[in-house]
């Protein structure tokens, strides 16, 4: 198989939020665009990866999926390594949800300890608008705007991954401000093929055999969940 040697951004994207809020579900309806209706919690930590372009810029986005259980919220500091931007998600129809959103934004800078904290990139998503007609939302936009300006006017997008409602606005979003950070974005790499072993090619997306993964990555193997 022939693997393309046109340069490309490779950027690494984490998924924080707490469990049941939709965060599989989002990454699976944006790369696959499928969802399904069945839960299934994620356990430690899984990714998948999109290509898209940005600005005539070619990218492709690495996006961490995470589990929301307690026991799961402390991976350590080698799982967010390297991160260049971070999505929080939250259900706007489960206040718990977002409150603890300033937990889970202040737990992924203390461990990442970027340069300039203040400026690292984030976006929020308000998950399941769809639910019974919006009926059932017990946050309202105004407010989950105004904990993103209070956190340095963090990109919002409100979202529904069953009926994909903003999906792929809100990860076209992410990758702009990925490449914005002093991260290392300029960093391309001509062959992603080195950290490869199974291409599975499903319209823009390949997956990736985790275990070449982790130790590419330098991360523990409890912390990836395998399918």
């Amino acid at each position: 198989m022939e693997v393309s040697s046109r340069r490309r951004a490779l950027l690494k994207v984490i998924v924080l939020g707490d469990s049941g809020v939709g965060k599989t579900s989002l990454m699976n309806r944006y790369v696959y665009k499928k969802f399904n209706q069945q839960y299934k919690a994620t356990i430690g930590a899984d990714f998948v990866t999109k290509e898209l372009q940005v600005d005539d810029k070619d990218v492709t986005l690495q996006i961490w999926d995470t589990a929301g259980q307690e026991r799961f919220q402390s991976l350590g500091s080698a799982f967010y390594r390297g991160s260049d931007c971070c999505v929080l998600v939250y259900d706007v129809n489960v206040l718990k949800s977002f409150e603890t959103l300033t937990n889970w934004h202040d737990e992924f800078l203390k461990q990442v300890d970027p340069v300039h904290p203040d400026v690292f990139p984030f976006v929020l998503l308000g998950n399941k608008i769809d639910i019974d007609g919006g009926n059932s939302r017990v946050v309202s936009e105004k407010k989950a705007r105004e904990w993103c300006s209070s956190k340095g006017d963090i990109p919002y997008f409100e979202t529904s991954a069953k009926e994909d409602y903003y999906v792929d606005d809100a990860f076209q979003s992410v990758a702009k401000v990925a490449l914005q950070t002093d991260h290392q974005h300029d960093i391309y790499y001509q062959d992603i093929s080195e950290a490869v072993s199974e291409v599975d090619q499903r319209g823009s997306c390949a997956c990736y055999n985790v275990r070449q993964i982790y130790e590419h990555l330098k991360l523990d193997e409890s912390m990836i969940q395998t399918t």
